[in-house]
This record gives structure tokens, sequence and C-alpha cells, in this order.
């Protein structure tokens, strides 16, 4: 039997890659048995569960750049957390055995992974993004093979190049079920109208929600005909969102062309979308490939060296989105691009086979390419 252990968590572009993963070798390997080691904090420790799958607790806490009295109490915690995660790795390791161990990012899956590497078990990691992160950068010297979502990875050490393999990013397979027709449907949306998705991650953000109220009154003021989903995020601090709507004049509720809520399902919302108003996440940007949508893009600022504007600007160089940056985001320029690009039906056709084209079709052939030789001795 082959035993896997997987470790990444915090957010779900970490999480299902994982899962993803666990399906790949799932299907080579029927007889497989898997654990996760994940934050029990974060939504690891809800999803992983959820999934059927065994869930290790480990506590990781990052730490935090900006100054502050507050971060300064959260950095002294996380530096506890930190001198604790080795034993417990180590724990996890030996109570599990398994026979493989993959990181997808995170901070939790640097020390599961540095003690699985030192405990001479084999190894790899996944770099979803096109700017790697800290922990792929510290556990690249260490592992013996590392996956990666795009060929210009930046910023990796040349000389652990020799063992990285473009993959690509696994996408769940609800992403290829439905035609933009059959959700359209689905949604009691008429299949000839512009449809709009707008969302800013599970949890929601708060820049795109402040915009998409602006964008929102704009249709109402100009008479604007489409149709727009928005997701508000299940962050507590967002729930206020419907009432915003209601206090700006807009009658959200009922009107046929509008749907609002804090979470959504999103390969049926993103397959009725003509145009995606998103974070620049490297799952919901491969999501976006798969499909093949095109995008406004706003990366996150607060993200560890600005990794989501790197993700961004692969679509963008590529005539598959639009990248506009926080520092830029005027009410004239996102109102101004949206409104551009929901009159042209053929521009965002091109901007959406243009983003089709960067899909890296057989990831998950390629995942199991690399991690197969690692197992081929397991029986």
């Amino acid at each position: 039997m082959l035993r896997v252990l997987l470790a990444g968590g915090g957010t779900a572009g970490h999480i299902n890659p994982a899962l993803a993963i666990a399906e790949i070798i799932k299907e080579h390997r029927p007889d497989a048995e898997f654990c996760f080691a994940g934050n029990p904090k974060k939504l690891e420790a809800t999803i992983i569960p959820k999934a059927g799958y065994r869930f290790e607790p480990i506590n990781v806490e990052g730490i935090q750049r900006k100054p502050s009295l507050e971060n300064i109490k959260k950095n002294a915690h996380a530096v506890w957390c930190l001198m604790r995660t080795g034993a417990r790795s180590k724990q996890i390791i030996k109570d599990f055995k398994p026979d493989l161990v993959i990181g997808t990012g995170g901070y939790v899956s640097g020390p599961v992974v540095r003690k699985a590497a030192q405990m001479g078990i084999p190894t790899a990691i996944h770099e979803a993004n096109a700017f790697a992160g800290v922990t792929t950068k510290l556990l690249s010297k260490k592992v013996n093979a590392i996956m990666l979502t795009v060929e210009n990875t930046k910023n990796l050490d040349p000389d652990v190049m020799g063992k990285a393999t473009v993959t690509g990013l696994p996408v769940r397979k609800a992403f290829d079920a439905m035609s933009k027709e059959q959700a359209r449907e689905k949604l009691g949306f008429s299949k000839d109208s512009i449809c709009v998705l707008s969302c800013g991650g599970s949890l929601g953000s708060m820049t795109i929600n402040d915009n998409v109220l602006k964008l929102f009154k704009w249709y109402q003021d100009n008479g604007i005909q489409v149709d727009h989903i928005h997701s508000f995020g299940t962050y507590e601090g967002y729930k206020d969102f419907p009432d915003k709507l209601r206090a700006l004049g807009v009658d959200h509720e009922n009107d046929p062309h509008r749907l609002v809520n804090s979470y959504i399902n999103m390969p049926v919302c993103m397959a009725a979308a003509d145009l995606v108003i998103t974070r620049c996440g490297a799952s919901t940007l491969v999501e976006l490939e798969a499909i093949g949508r095109g995008a406004v893009l706003i990366p996150s600022p607060m993200v560890a060296e600005n990794h989501q504007y790197h993700n961004g600007m692969v679509l963008e160089n590529a005539g598959a989105g639009r990248v506009i940056e926080e520092k830029d985001l005027t009410d004239e320029k996102f109102i101004g691009t949206v409104s551009e690009l929901i009159r042209d039906k053929q521009k965002l056709d091109e901007l959406g086979r243009k983003c089709a084209s960067l899909y890296i079709k057989d990831t998950n052939d390629r995942i199991w390419g690399v991690l197969q030789p690692l197992v081929k001795d397991v029986k």
C-alpha cells in the first residue's frame, strides 16, 4: 500500500491543489492511503475531513510584516509555534509512516516537508505562483522534485531547476463539466446576454466588494443590460454587502439580472460568465484558463513578495486579461475597463481564447510523471 502525506493550507489556493494531487495519485494507485497535515485553525481543518481524508493538526503561524503592537504579539506566538513544529512533524510522520511527502504551499508545508527530507523520505513540492514563495525557496534545495505552475517562475535558485518540472496546476473536474449555455440555464440567465462574474476568493475582498458596489450603481444609473454574479465572501466583516447595495438604492434581490451571495458554485458561475473580475490567486487564474474566460485582474498587494501581481501579468502579457493594481484603481479606470469589455463581445471572446491557450491540458499526467519515479518501488 502506498502512503502519501500532503502538507499545505491556510487558503483554498493551497488546499485544492493538494486534494487534486491526491485524486491524481488515486487514479494511478487505487490502493493509496492519504493523510493531510494542516493548521487546525484554518480552512483545511474543515475542508479536508469533509472530503473524507485523515487530518493531522500542526500549529503554524505566519510572520506579520507590518509593524504594530498587535503584530509583535502575533509574531511572538508564531515563533513559539515554530519552535514546536519539528517535533510535531516528526510525530505525524512516525505515526502515519508515509512513502512520499508532498508540500503544496503555506506555512504548514515547511516544517513537515523539511522533517520528511531529514528522515530520508522521498519529498516533492508544488509551487502554484509565478513568483516562488518563501517556503518553496527554502525547501527547493532539500526535496527530490519540484513542480511548477508556469514556465517562467521567478526567483528560484538556478541550482535547483534541474529537478523542476512545469506541470501546471491541477484543477477540479467540476470546471470541465458544464457548457456556458448549460450554466446560464441553471442560473436562470439568458444565453444571449453578457454575463459578468466578480469575486475576491472564498473569504472575499473589500477592494473588489467596494468597486462592485459602484459598478452595480453605474449599471442602474445608465440602464446597462448585463447579468452579474457577485460573491462578496464568507468573511464576517463583509456580510453587510447586501445592505450597502440597498443603501445605494440598488434592489438586487428583485432584479433577475443580479445574483449576489456570500458563497457561490464557482465552476457553474465561471462557466456562465463572459468576463470575470477577480484577484490573482494561482488557482483562480488556472480555473480561468481551464474554462477560457478573460478577466479584469486586481492583484492583492497584501501578499508575500507581491506574487499576485506576477500571476496576473502572465495573463496580461498573453493578452488574456487586464491587470489593474490597487494603487492605480480609480472609479474611472475600473468602470471604464469593464464598460469597454462588456460592450465588445468580440474582444471578450478573444480574451477567452487567449486565456484558454495558456492552459496545460495534461497537468495530471505531468504530475504523475514527476511523482511516479519517487514511489515506483512501493508495492
